[in-house]
């Protein structure tokens, strides 16, 4: 035999016993093990496979996971990722822990301490808004405020969820927090109350006219809105501008009293269900015969922009401000067996005149661009009148 060939030979052999080798650790460490036999299962009003992918992964689960199962959390991601899978941003799951205070916060009220609060903080939770005459004002907490601990726990661990489930509680409890005001720490003891949510304030500005900020579209804004209104103009009001700039939206019936009070007869709000069947509000002939501007922003929804759509298609109120964000579906919550709820969009709604503001939303009348420092600020209410070009260009069209 010829020295290469012998050489060959032993390389070959080499080469087979490495492979020999490795194949038989990979056939260790991804040993094929039996699938677990799934039971077939219908679900009322689906077909027989809608759920196999479900009910296989279930049975494996079942067969080699090791870990604790909290069956509860387990149903809670199921439910949500459903909800998730729907690829609609406005529906959402709400667990039933949860529950309560998405009614308390619908209603405008809630037992608290009377802050609200976002995750936009690297120390804690940063405090957004203070409600006047709350137990929070009344310790002393402003806005700007960084709550960093709730009962000795940190809120960056906790999360923003559970540390709004433990500021919150039973009335004539006492919630324990530290709030860091310009880097210095204070631990305070609050008393918890039902808290009324201010979603409507005014006030008079130079020249006569009325500046009115609508918060939110949930019960009582149009309430509220309207005893604004009338107790504007009963202290001489010339001109009203509205601000529903970072307005979420709310409650349809909200929206349609405020714009039933000012705007005179036609059609208001036309929708349009999962039935298919068509409807149309409408206002009566009354209505305010006053000069009016509607402030919106990218963070204008729902309600909130339609608001200003229908003032602007009757050519009742100008919009300044910048483009809203275009949503055009309309959602309602079913509360499920087990106290949890799911919020799905179930129609479309369009503008007096027929308008889809879906992805587009609606054009002001007079565009105003404003830098990202600016816009913070007048989300967190720390911009002045004077400072606030929107508003000054709102102004300016009144005078």
């Amino acid at each position: 035999m010829k020295k290469s060939t012998a050489i060959v030979i032993i390389l070959v052999s080499v080469v087979l016993a490495c492979l020999l080798t490795f194949s038989a650790t990979v056939l260790v460490l991804v040993r094929v093990l039996p699938a677990p036999t799934v039971t077939p299962a219908v679900t009322p009003g689906q077909s027989d496979d809608s759920y196999q992918k479900l009910r296989e992964i279930q049975a494996y689960l079942d067969t080699y996971f090791i870990g604790e199962v909290d069956e509860k959390q387990m149903q809670d991601s199921l439910a949500e990722g459903m909800i998730n899978g729907l690829g609609d941003r406005w529906s959402y799951y709400i667990p039933a822990e949860q529950y309560s205070a998405y009614q308390e916060s619908m209603n405008n009220a809630y037992v608290g301490i009377g802050v609200t609060i976002t995750a936009d903080s690297d120390e804690g939770l940063l405090i957004t808004d203070v409600t006047p005459d709350s137990p929070a004002y009344h310790a002393g907490i402003e806005i700007g405020d960084i709550i960093v601990l709730v009962d000795g726990e940190s809120v960056l661990e906790l999360g923003i969820e559970e540390t709004k489930n433990r500021v919150r509680g039973e009335e004539g409890t006492d919630a324990h927090i530290t709030v860091r005001h310009d880097g210095v720490d204070r631990d305070l003891t609050i008393t918890r109350e039902r808290i009324h949510v201010v979603n409507v304030t005014w006030e008079m500005l130079e020249g006569d006219l009325a500046y009115i900020k609508i918060r939110n579209f949930d019960a009582n804004a149009s309430k509220d809105s309207i005893a604004a209104i009338e107790e504007a103009m009963g202290q001489g009001a010339k001109g009203l501008i509205f601000d529903v700039r970072f307005n979420p939206g709310g409650l349809k019936n909200e929206l349609v009293k405020l714009l039933d009070y000012l705007l005179p007869e036609g059609p208001l709000f036309r929708s349009e269900d999962y039935t298919g069947r068509e409807s149309v509000d409408y206002s009566d002939a009354s209505h305010i015969d006053l000069p009016m501007v509607v402030l919106v922003n990218k963070d204008s929804y729902s309600a909130a922009e339609f608001f200003a759509a229908a003032l602007q298609e009757y050519e009742a109120a100008k919009v300044v401000g910048t483009q809203t964000f275009g949503k055009g579906y309309f959602q309602t919550s079913f509360q499920l067996s087990d106290g949890s709820a799911i919020n799905i969009s179930i129609g479309k709604y369009t503008t007096p005149k027929g308008v889809s503001l879906v992805g587009t939303g609606i054009t002001p009348d007079q565009v105003v661009e404003i830098s990202d420092e600016e816009y913070q600020s007048i989300y967190y209410s720390q911009m002045t009148h004077e400072d606030d070009v929107q508003l000054q260009a709102a102004i300016a069209l009144l005078q």
